[in-house]
C-alpha cells in the first residue's frame, strides 16, 4: 500500500519553496501527498525560529498530530531543527530530526525509521552547511518561489539565522536558468526570487567552486529570457540595493515596480546596536530613488519594535522616519529574545507590554500607508495576476505594483493577467 506525507511550513517564502521541493522529492520515492489536516502516514514540518512564536507553533502541531493521527511518523526540519535539535527530539511524539545539511536526504532517513524507534538526530555543525540546493514551488500558487541563495554571513545581534542555515552561498546563474526555463514550462506566470540574503546572490561554493557573479548579473539575465512574464525581489537589504538595480527594474521589461527593504529600525542608535550595515540616512536615499523613477512603486519594510534599549525616543524617531518616507506597507515584528545572539547582553530589556504597544503603533500606520497608497492608483488601469484559489464565489490577484484585488469567480481568469481598472 503507498504511504503519504503531509507537509507544513512555518516562516518565509524561502522556506516554502523547500518544503514544496521535499514533498516532490518524496513524490518521486513512491509517497502520495495529503493535504496537512488530512491523516497520513508520515507528517513533516519546515520549520522557522525567527521569533519564539514560531518556535510555539511547532510544538503546537505536533501535539495535534498526536491527537489525529497516533501511529504517523513526525518529522521535524528546518532552522529550529538545526538551531535546537535536542528540544525538538524530547517533545513527545517527534521521531526525526533533521538539521540543515540532512533535510534533503529526508527520503533516506524515512527508510530507516520506525514509530518505535528512539526519536532520531541527524544534524550537524553548522560550519558544515556549505553546499547549495537549488529549490522552488510549483503548482501549490500562481506565483512560484524559487529559492537562489541561502545562508548568511551578517552578524545582525537580534538574528540566529546565520546559526541556523550557515554561510552566505548562492546558485549560479546558469543553473537558476534552467529552473526558469523548467517553471515556465509549466505555465507560471510570476517567479518570487527568494534568500536569506538575496542581495549577496554570487558568494559562496557551489559544485565545489566559487563563483564571481552577483544580483545585478542575475537578474539581467533573468529579464531577458522568454517564458516568464513577471519576477518580484523578495527581499534585498538596503546597503545591497544598488543604484543600478533600482534603475534596471525602473526599465525592466519584467521586474515588477515592488521592492521589500529591511529597516528595522528608524533611529541610527538602535540600526547600530542592531549591527545593521547601514544608516537611516541611506536608507532614506534608496526610497527617494526609487519613488523619482518609478512613483508607481510598493515598498515593504521590515521593522522590529522592542529591540533592548530602545527607548521612547528612539521608537518616536522610527514613527516619523516611517510616516515621512513614501512607502506602502510595514511588516512589524515584536522583538523576541533568541538564544546565543548578542541582543541578550544589552540593556535595559524592553517590557513586553511596551513592545505590544509599539507593534500596535505600527501596525496601525501599516494599515494607513497601504490605504493612502493604494487611493493614489484609483481609476487607473493596472495589470492583474489572477490566481487560482475560488474563496467563495470570489478571486484575487495582485498588480504589478502588488496593490491587491477581488472579484468574482471567472475560471478563465485563473492564472491569466488582466487589464484592471484598481
Amino acid at each position: 500500500m503507498q504511504k503519504t506525507v503531509a507537509l507544513h511550513t512555518l516562516g518565509c517564502k524561502l522556506n516554502f519553496s523547500e518544503t514544496t521541493a521535499l514533498g516532490r522529492m518524496l513524490e518521486n520515492d513512491g509517497f502520495a501527498k495529503k493535504d496537512f489536516d488530512e491523516i497520513a502516514d508520515v507528517y513533516v514540518i519546515n520549520t522557522c525560529s525567527v521569533t519564539e512564536n514560531a518556535d510555539k507553533e511547532c510544538r503546537q502541531i505536533v501535539r495535534k498530530i498526536q491527537r489525529k493521527a497516533p501511529e504517523a511518523l513526525v518529522v521535524i526540519t528546518g532552522c529550529y531543527a538545526q538551531l535546537k535539535p535536542k528540544e525538538i527530539a524530547a517533545i513527545p511524539g517527534v521521531d526525526l530530526v533533521l538539521g540543515a545539511a540532512e533535510k534533503f536526504n529526508i527520503a533516506l532517513h524515512l527508510k530507516e525509521i520506525s514509530k518505535n524507534d528512539p526519536t532520531k538526530i541527524c544534524s550537524c555543525d553548522v560550519e558544515d552547511v556549505n553546499i547549495f540546493i537549488p529549490s522552488h514551488s510549483i503548482n501549490e500558487r500562481t506565483r512560484i518561489f524559487l529559492k537562489v541563495q541561502d545562508g548568511c554571513d551578517y552578524n545582525c545581534s537580534f538574528c540566529t539565522i546565520p546559526m541556523a542555515r550557515g554561510k552566505s552561498r548562492s546558485d549560479e546563474i546558469n543553473n537558476v536558468i534552467e529552473n526558469v526555463k523548467a517553471i515556465a514550462a509549466c505555465g507560471a506566470k510570476e517567479i518570487v526570487l527568494t534568500g536569506i540574503n538575496l542581495g549577496d546572490f554570487g558568494k559562496g561554493y557551489t559544485g565545489g567552486k566559487k563563483h564571481g557573479e552577483n544580483f545585478f548579473d542575475l537578474i539581467k539575465e533573468l529579464d531577458a529570457l522568454p517564458g516568464i512574464e513577471r519576477y518580484r525581489i523578495s527581499s534585498i537589504e538596503p546597503n545591497l540595493l544598488s543604484n543600478e538595480i533600482i534603475e534596471f527594474v525602473c526599465n525592466s521589461k519584467h521586474f515588477m515596480p515592488h521592492f521589500h527593504i529591511p529597516l528595522q529600525s528608524g533611529s541610527n542608535n538602535t540600526l547600530a546596536a542592531m549591527r545593521r550595515r547601514y544608516k537611516k540616512e541611506l536608507y532614506a536615499e534608496k526610497i527617494g530613488l526609487i519613488k523619482l523613477l518609478m512613483p508607481h512603486c510598493c515598498i515593504g519594510v521590515d521593522v522590529i519594535v522592542g529591540f533592548p534599549g530602545e527607548t521612547d525616543e528612539d521608537f518616536l524617531e522610527t514613527v516619523t522616519f516611517l510616516k515621512e518616507l513614501d512607502i506602502s506597507y510595514l511588516h512589524v515584528f515584536t522583538y523576541s529574545e533568541r538564544d546565543n545572539t548578542h541582543a541578550l547582553t544589552i540593556a535595559p530589556v524592553v517590557p513586553l507590554k511596551i513592545r505590544n504597544e509599539r507593534n500596535k503603533i505600527l501596525r496601525n500606520l501599516s494599515y494607513e500607508k497601504m490605504q493612502a497608497f493604494t487611493q493614489k492608483h484609483i481609476g487607473q488601469t493596472r495589470k492583474v495576476l489572477f490566481e487560482h484559489v475560488n474563496k467563495n464565489g470570489m478571486m484575487e490577484g495582485y498588480a504589478d505594483n502588488y496593490i491587491k484585488v477581488a472579484s468574482p469567480f471567472k475560471k478563465e481568469w485563473e492564472n491569466k493577467i488582466v487589464d484592471w481598472i484598481i
